[in-house]
């Protein structure tokens, strides 16, 4: 008697599982750029205003910033406002996944015969594409206004991987606040947290200028981290430093996204695979 007859349904293939996954996967993400289609302005706003805080900060605050070790301030900068961009818009996500909870679509997803992870994994694509574009925008703009990097090719695509690195990571963060907020109101009262971490680094100024403890504080962001060892790849002024965890960035530019995955992505899976229980 075969396994038909007896009612019951084989299970395919790992690879086919994987395959059908990718599908599933390239479907939902389709679904997000048909988004960006109809709401073009969105991203293109998305896009300039890092090019903003650029123009805001290198021309109209420039001449007031100290850089450490000399040098040109809009040359700290730039690797600071590769950081930040890398930070800005999660909450952006954050937003579009607590929408589509709280509308039911995603419960119209998670009913339909896709896999489990399709959905978040269809948004973290499309959302690691637009920062792509948004770290290509800012560097155009940089190179435009006067920046250069002075290494090698091989540590710029470093520097730009150690980015995208971060916001890969951040982004699962994203998703499981996305996931476990109640409603879209809830989340816009987390957007005003971007600001005060996004500050609170090395991004726009030297943590040596700021008070003692606020600067150790400011050290351990991992927008720090990374901002440092962009300059350091860069080879852009204010990757010199005498502490510890100025001398690490490399290290820890690496390993504060690896701890934050560790934490948030199985945090975001079983969220999301306990919607609604």
């Amino acid at each position: 008697m075969t396994t038909q007859a007896k009612g019951l349904t084989a299970t395919p293939p790992r690879a086919s599982r994987f395959r059908f996954a990718l599908v599933d996967v390239w479907v939902l993400t389709k679904r997000e750029l048909l988004h960006w289609i109809g709401n073009p302005w969105g991203i293109i706003i998305g896009l300039l205003f890092p090019v903003l805080m650029v123009l805001m900060f290198g021309f109209l605050f420039g001449g007031a910033m100290s850089v450490p070790g000399g040098g040109s301030y809009f040359d700290f900068l730039m690797p600071g406002m590769f950081a930040m961009t890398m930070f800005f818009g999660v909450e952006s996500t954050v937003l579009a996944i607590t929408t589509d909870a709280s509308k039911g679509v995603t419960d119209r997803f998670r009913s339909l015969p896709i896999h489990a992870s399709s959905v978040v994994l269809g948004r973290c694509m499309v959302d690691m594409l637009n920062s792509v574009l948004a770290l290509a925008v800012l560097m155009v703009t940089g190179l435009l206004l006067g920046w250069r990097w002075n290494g090698a090719w091989e540590h710029a695509l470093l520097a730009v991987g150690l980015l995208l690195l971060l916001r890969f990571a951040l982004l699962w963060v994203g998703i499981f606040i996305g996931l476990s907020a109640r409603n879209a109101q809830a989340v816009s009262a987390l957007q005003i947290l971007v600001w005060p971490i996004g500050f609170l680094s090395n991004v726009f100024v030297d943590t040596s200028t700021m008070p003692a403890w606020l600067g150790a504080i400011a050290s351990f962001n991992p927008l720090s981290s990374t901002a440092t060892a962009t300059r350091e790849l860069f080879m852009n002024p204010g990757a010199q430093g005498d502490t510890w965890i100025s001398q690490s960035a490399m290290l820890l530019a690496v390993a504060w996204p690896i701890v934050l995955l560790a934490i948030f992505f199985p945090l975001a899976v079983r969220r999301y695979r306990r919607l609604n229980r």
